[in-house]
């Protein structure tokens, strides 16, 4: 292979990581910087080239690349760009692909959403090789969601199709969700939804809990997992319910394009069990009986501190020239 190499660049709120990934999905070199240190797009740009130009120097330099994929909130596969994204320092729309590849001396880039890296990850190194028709969940900060149908990742007309975080799972007195509506799943079933659901039950309920030793203010998914493990009663409760509303949204997701699996990614896959099974559930009990126990549910196969990174650099793969990711 002449060019035995790509980069991949996840775009965070805090930090951006990026390395560089050989064929097997090996991540050989890497590093970050600080998203949230560069107020100026263009400042930015030039210190994520100068951290990129070294691990591709460790990696033989610029000829060895064959191109470079970025994964970021609210990233537009059609043109390149960064859209009005809400935890980001930079407003409006950015022409981020066209940047990066001008400060790298013109290797071709090519830029997505975060769930829609995760879905290429899986399908290019993961729990997805193999299939054509599957669905990525991720259960982080938010919920998001990648999915490919026939091999292929579905954009939509304009680029942001497949925001099932975003399906609304109550009408009535639905939660506030970030994205301005009320109800979103990513209200209920993300990892800040959990430690919302947490502090309503505590409000609500008298019962004793490990929780209520915690200021309810600073309560994580990951106290709330805790509690669990210590067979907390308001604890395995938040659980059963998360997993529930997730099980229902899902049976739903199957209706639409009859996956083969739905891969779940992210911080609240760490759950275990506790999550699992009660999707499990509730998705079959909500199951079209034409679909009932035709669709799997799996865990990510990324080793998680390389994933976004190997999500994102699958796009490398696919990178040409002419993208129009890279054009003007």
């Amino acid at each position: 292979m002449e060019k035995p190499y790509v980069v991949g660049i996840d775009i965070g709120g805090t930090n951006s990581v990026f390395g560089v990934v050989d064929a097997r999905g090996t991540v050989l070199y890497s590093g970050s910087i600080k998203t949230g240190k560069y107020a100026d797009i263009n400042d930015y740009v030039a210190a994520l080239a100068q951290g990129l130009m070294q691990v591709i120097e460790q990696a033989g330099g610029p000829d060895k690349i064959k191109g470079i994929g970025v994964g970021a909130p609210n990233g537009n596969f059609f043109n390149g760009c960064i859209e009005f994204a809400p935890n980001l320092p930079w407003k409006g729309k950015i022409p981020l692909a066209q940047l990066i590849s001008e400060a790298v001396g013109g290797i071709p880039v090519a830029l997505t959403n975060d769930a829609n890296a995760a879905a290429i990850g899986e399908m290019t190194y993961g729990a997805a090789r193999g299939m054509k028709d599957f669905i990525v969940i991720t259960l982080g900060t938010g919920v998001g969601s990648g999915i490919v149908i026939g091999g292929d990742l579905v954009y939509g007309h304009d680029g942001f199709a497949g925001e099932l975080g975003h399906v609304i799972m109550r009408r009535n007195n639905g939660r506030q969700c970030g994205c301005g509506r009320q109800g979103c799943l990513e209200a209920y079933t993300s990892a800040t939804g959990v430690a919302r659901t947490a502090r309503e039950y505590l409000e609500i309920r008298k019962d004793e809990s490990v929780l209520r030793d915690l200021d309810p203010d600073e309560i994580t998914s990951k106290d709330v997992y805790d509690a669990a493990m210590k067979n907390d009663k308001i604890a395995l409760e938040i659980f059963e319910a998360t997993g529930t509303m997730l099980g229902e949204a899902f049976a739903d997701f199957v209706a639409f394009s009859s996956p083969e699996a739905i891969i779940l990614f992210g911080g609240l896959t760490k759950a275990g069990d506790l999550i699992m099974n009660p999707i499990k559930r509730s998705m079959e009990k909500n199951m079209l009986k034409v679909y009932a126990g035709k669709t799997k549910l799996l865990f990510s196969q990324l080793k998680e501190s390389d994933a976004a990174v190997l999500g994102a650099s699958a796009l490398g793969w696919e990178v040409r020239e002419q993208n129009p990711a890279v054009e003007v």
